[in-house]
């Protein structure tokens, strides 16, 4: 399994425990320790309990309940925080309310296309179409995406009330995360990177009795 704390794979060896029941479900918890970063993993466990008394579990479903929601890495520091703010709180409720999560991605791509990529105000569907001349053939097609995975035709208020909880297609609400990351690396981490390497250059051609790059 991947470990939601630190995202490094390893061989998972849990330890389940019962709680009791209720006038439905059987519930227990599973609980293991990443030998990575050494932090506890914590799942709930509800289901039919089976009548096999060598099995414990007829059916039964599984909830990350520690570390709450967030299964990614943390962003990079280069991300504005009031970026940064929408981007962590629509992965954390990614797992309760994918129609909360996608909104709340949706709001954060239109800031971003509109204060960084300089798109002219309009709704989210126009905005998309004005940035993907602008970004690489892969990541204009990742964003692009988003519009026909979350069925804009179908939904038009996804486009011009981004913000608004509205049904979500399957799978949508995850990839609204994966796009605003890559537009991250896109805006925020590859440039600040040329900045260093930029400025080390510089810092030797000068040593060196040289002119510096402009």
């Amino acid at each position: 399994m991947k470990c939601p704390h630190c995202l490094v794979e390893f061989h998972d060896q849990p330890g389940e425990t019962p709680i009791g029941n209720d006038v439905n479900h059987h519930f227990g918890f599973e609980t293991q320790i990443c030998p990575s970063c050494t932090k506890m993993i914590i799942y709930l466990i509800y289901g039919e309990r089976d009548s096999n008394p060598s099995s414990y579990w007829q059916s039964s479903t599984m909830k990350l309940v520690y570390p709450k929601g967030m299964n990614r890495g943390p962003l990079p520091p280069e991300v504005p925080k009031y970026l940064a703010e929408d981007y962590i709180e629509a992965a954390l409720v990614l797992e309760d309310s994918p129609k909360a999560s996608a909104a709340l991605s949706r709001r954060c791509l239109q800031q971003l296309l509109r204060e960084y990529a300089k798109v002219n105000k309009s709704d989210l569907s126009k905005e998309i179409d004005e940035v993907i001349n602008k970004l690489p053939s892969q990541l204009a097609e990742s964003i692009d995406a988003i519009r026909n995975i979350g069925n804009f035709a179908a939904h038009p208020i996804k486009s011009t009330s981004s913000d608004k909880i509205v049904p979500v297609e399957q799978g949508e609400a995850e990839w609204n995360l994966d796009v605003l990351e890559s537009l991250f690396d896109f805006y925020f981490v590859q440039p600040q990177k040329i900045k260093t390497r930029r400025e080390s250059l510089n810092k030797k051609l000068k040593d060196a009795g040289k002119k510096e790059m402009k």
